[in-house]
């Protein structure tokens, strides 16, 4: 049994395919599938069932897929301490975010960190946080930024800021008068959300136990995963979104005029960097943590769960 035959299966378990998985070894698929064969013959267990597509582990084989997981994982933080020593970050380091956080929060950040690490090879992909989670559980993700908690035994989570929510309201709307809302006074609002699948769709709804009602009132539903395509709605349509508060930093001042922050205690998100309780990359998370942690602003540091209407996924 070598590490690379246990790479070569949970390269298969991840892509269902023989041929995906040489492709993303970078080995040929005759290569791979000797490879797996050794180690079939090896432990006396047919781990793949190759009569079905696409190709699914056998029973025994989804056991020994998940503990050829740890051993990888475990194997690779070999590495990290070598790095640690010669306090040089090198390799590839895979980063899964969601949406509503990326563009707002990664591009001063990862031009700081790339430029402090020239040899580790940065890989950022926006995903939701289910992608995250199972992308993080098959291995192909190093960490995730997303919002928390989880409530998953699986995941560890490394809180970095705790984010307020605001409310961006059309000149339109009886709310546009009002200095501060509350939670309860979005109720009789047109509500424009993020589609299914988004984590801060079920946020905003839990913000004021709205119920989205537009298919309702004979309008439409507009299923978009894009907080900026929520504000243009609002502007040309009416209406009133959910914003989290770092997407609005950029706004000049005729946009500033449409947000509104709510009454105290203020729904807010907790975004944190999440990860397997086994993971590997330790001192390249603890760097990305710190250039995070440098670029966000004062108050989003200092804001503690006490302090807000906390909210969870």
């Amino acid at each position: 049994m070598t590490l690379v035959q246990l790479e070569y299966i949970i390269a298969v378990d991840t892509y269902r395919s023989f041929v995906a998985a040489a492709e993303k070894c970078f080995v040929t698929q005759p290569t791979l599938s000797m490879q797996i064969q050794k180690l079939e013959e090896s432990l006396g267990v047919k781990i793949f069932d190759r009569s079905r597509q696409p190709v699914v582990p056998t029973e025994a084989g989804g056991r020994i897929i998940r503990q050829a997981r740890v051993v990888l994982a475990e194997s690779r933080k070999i590495r990290d301490i070598l790095q640690e020593v010669s306090g040089e970050l090198s390799g590839e380091f895979k980063i899964g975010v969601i949406p509503t956080v990326a563009p707002y929060l990664l591009p001063p950040v990862i031009a700081s960190f790339a430029n402090q690490y020239p040899n580790l090879k940065i890989q950022i992909w926006e995903y939701t946080t289910e992608k995250i989670v199972q992308e993080l559980k098959s291995g192909t993700l190093d960490c995730g930024i997303l919002s928390t908690p989880l409530q998953d035994s699986a995941i560890a989570e490394l809180p970095l800021y705790y984010e307020t929510f605001v409310a961006y309201v059309s000149n339109q709307s009886k709310l546009y008068a009002k200095k501060l809302l509350q939670a309860d006074e979005i109720a009789e609002e047109n509500l424009w959300l993020l589609n299914e699948g988004h984590c801060m769709r079920g946020q905003v709804l839990n913000i004021c136990n709205y119920r989205h009602n537009q298919t309702e009132t004979g309008t439409f539903d507009y299923n978009t995963g894009s907080v900026e395509t929520l504000k243009r709605m609002v502007d040309v349509n009416g209406g009133i979104t959910i914003l989290p508060e770092l997407t609005i930093l950029d706004y000049d001042e005729d946009a500033l005029q449409h947000v509104r922050y709510f009454k105290a205690p203020e729904p807010v998100r907790e975004i944190s960097i999440v990860m397997t309780k086994n993971y590997s990359k330790q001192q390249a998370i603890e760097a990305l943590k710190k250039e995070i942690i440098q670029a966000i602003p004062e108050r989003f540091r200092s804001k503690r769960k006490m302090d807000v209407m906390g909210f969870r996924r």
